[in-house]
């Protein structure tokens, strides 16, 4: 079991850099895969990236490729994601997601979600 509470997401202009990060309970943070997804109104969730439990290995949506960086800090129970040259079609609520399992990227292969965190882009 495990909670997540995502943070700093906010308003950027594209072009733009912002960092949310996924805050995790527990000290067992660190056996979850953890993932990103976005979902914009409309649309249905969406794969951005994962993270191995251990960081080792991170896979990326082709969308966000050269653009996105999946992170974690075992240490401090913490996912993030930075993103750089933001782009209006980036605009959405972020939820990060921990799975026991690497490998997948359908949302339905996490068991645990935040509540969101909201990166709007302005064009």
């Amino acid at each position: 079991q495990v909670q997540l509470v995502e943070s700093g997401g906010g308003l950027v202009q594209a072009g733009g850099s912002l960092r949310v990060s996924c805050a995790a309970s527990g000290r067992t943070f660190s056996s979850y895969t953890m993932a990103w997804f976005r979902q914009a109104p409309g649309k249905e969730r969406e794969f951005v990236a994962r993270i191995s439990t251990n960081g080792g290995s991170t896979y990326y949506a082709d969308f966000v490729k050269g653009r996105f960086t999946i992170s974690r800090n075992n240490a401090e129970n913490t996912v993030y994601l930075q993103m750089n040259s933001l782009k209006p079609e980036d605009t959405a609520v972020y939820h990060c997601a921990a799975a026991l399992l690497y490998g997948m990227s359908a949302p339905g292969s996490y068991a645990y979600w935040g509540q969101g965190t909201q990166v709007t882009v302005s064009s």
